[in-house]
């Protein structure tokens, strides 16, 4: 239903939409509309005592925003709240000339006579919505008078009351729809939930992400205040659920558990969004609440699909060994290939010496080498050199660019791993997206050194915890090797264990021989 204003309304409407609760500008609210009347002069609502002021500290959320960019346009997008009292004005004014153009006190009178938390709001501050009406047919000649064909007030009176129960059963029967949405919305966001909270639980083995799936099914059930599971069973009929017996061929088959959940992703992430929508219509906490739980839940996805992938991609990967440079460039080319030669996974390039031409060159010679081999080939710190290299990923630490600004220089393809020393970082590389991580440092070495060494506490922590490729690094060696896989790590990263080696092949041979648990020659 189109509705047209005086200029005095459009004032208040242009000022109006400069408001808003919170940050959210996409719909024009009763409160903001409430200011944008108090700015006319001689508002009826100031004649109870209220003004802006008594406005802002009963909604605190409202803020200045400034005047909308889109000008008049925002009007096409009055919230449900507004709709109902621009109508309800229109209705009970319908005896007036018509096509009705709603001026400021039928606005206000619209927003008094309705059943939203302004409009209880305007009487419990002494605004009489009768009396008020009143006051506006006196304005256009109208009494309370018998009027058109004979009908006096008494009558007129009986058919607002019809008018009224009307609206109590339309708005009953709209609560009874809104809360049969919101039950089945969050029926299958928290089923949703609980599959992808299985996956993570007993598929990935990722107490981690179970943990995070946990905490998001119990915060939904917390933002539930609005919608409480009394009044949602009161609402729900299975029975007369015509979806029941709606099925898509798609949906009665599943090749393999990733596609189970994904399929359950998709369901929790737009049950999420019909509960957003739909829970504006009984409290806007609510679908706040909920808007934000959604995107906790593009987060999880995220963390689960990239620790999916990284399973797959780094399932054979146990040994990393950390090059620098070195002297001439035939003796770094030289070490390179006779370490892929000896079986090494990763070839990572560590020199904090050389400039970046230099660097850049022994970048390009590395992945040289490793192109159309098992081995991969990355650098340390460096994603802009790692991108010109074409490496198969980078490595940063926690004082370099983050993994977000990493991703963005390498690409979507590309490893990226971040190094975590303490439990907490471990957890969040993974929410970062990080495609491994580098545990440590465990010992201490000769090529770095740190004020503190988590050990193998942390290796501990981590493998509880976390499937996401792990390495653990600092000072490991052929020594204390049994420790490092004693504490649950299946992966290790090295620099001098190898690289300063009298024989740097027979060094990486025998650590794989550990690693990967076969009998020494």
């Amino acid at each position: 239903m189109r509705f047209t204003f005086t200029a005095a309304a459009e004032r208040a409407l242009d000022y109006a939409s400069g408001w808003s609760l919170g940050s959210s500008r996409d719909e024009l609210e009763a409160e903001s509309l409430l200011l944008g009347l108090l700015s006319e002069p001689e508002c009826r609502a100031a004649r109870v005592g209220v003004d802006i002021s008594v406005v802002r500290k009963q909604w605190t959320a409202l803020v200045f925003n400034g005047p909308s960019e889109e000008g008049h346009n925002h009007r096409n997008l009055f919230s449900s709240d507004l709709v109902c009292s621009f109508q309800l004005a229109s209705e009970r004014l319908a005896s007036l000339p018509q096509p009705l153009e709603l001026a400021t006190e039928h606005i206000l009178l619209g927003l008094a006579a309705a059943r939203h938390e302004v409009s209880k709001w305007l009487r419990r501050q002494g605004l009489d919505p009768d009396a008020l009406e009143a006051e506006i047919r006196k304005l256009h000649g109208y009494s309370q008078q018998p009027i058109e064909g004979g009908e006096c007030l008494a009558a007129e009176l009986v058919r607002r009351d019809d008018r009224l129960a009307a609206d109590d059963t339309s708005a009953q029967t709209s609560m009874i729809a809104t809360l049969r949405v919101l039950d089945a919305a969050v029926n299958r966001a928290r089923e949703g939930l609980r599959v992808i909270e299985d996956y993570t639980r007993l598929v990935l083995d990722d107490r981690h992400l179970t943990q995070l799936c946990k905490q998001l099914r119990h915060d939904l059930a917390d933002s539930l205040a609005a919608a409480p599971i009394d009044r949602r069973l009161a609402a729900r009929e299975t029975q007369a659920d015509v979806g029941t017996t709606l099925d898509v061929l798609a949906e009665g088959r599943r090749e393999h558990p990733l596609d189970v959940l994904w399929a359950n992703f998709a369901r929790l992430q737009e049950s999420l969004r019909s509960l957003e929508e739909f829970g504006k219509l009984l409290d806007a906490d609510l679908a706040a609440a909920v808007k934000q739980l959604r995107y906790r839940a593009y987060t999880l996805q995220r963390a689960v699909g990239i620790t999916c992938r990284s399973v797959e991609r780094l399932a054979s990967a146990r040994l990393c060994v950390l090059l620098d440079g070195g002297g001439a460039p035939e003796e770094f080319e030289r070490l390179a290939k006779a370490l892929i030669d000896a079986g090494a996974d990763v070839l990572q390039l560590r020199d904090k010496r050389l400039g970046d031409r230099e660097l850049l060159a022994r970048a390009r010679l590395l992945r040289a080498a490793t192109r159309g081999t098992a081995t991969l080939g990355t650098i340390n710190d460096r994603p802009d050199l790692a991108a010109i290299a074409d490496a198969d990923g980078v490595h940063v630490g926690q004082e370099e660019v983050s993994v977000k600004d990493a991703r963005r220089i390498v690409g979507p393809d590309a490893l990226v791993g971040a190094s975590t020393h303490s439990i907490d970082e471990a957890r969040q590389a993974v929410l970062d997206g990080a495609d491994y991580i580098g545990v440590g440092p465990v010992f201490p070495s000769d090529t770095k050194r740190f004020e503190h060494y988590p050990g193998v506490e942390l290796l501990r922590a981590v493998a509880a915890e976390i499937r996401l490729p792990a390495f653990a690094i600092g000072g490991i060696n052929r020594e204390n090797l049994a420790q490092v896989l004693a504490a649950g790590a299946t992966r290790i990263a090295v620099g001098g264990a190898v690289a300063s080696a009298d024989d740097p092949t027979q060094a990486t041979r025998e650590l794989l021989k550990r690693l990967t648990k076969q009998p020494e020659e």
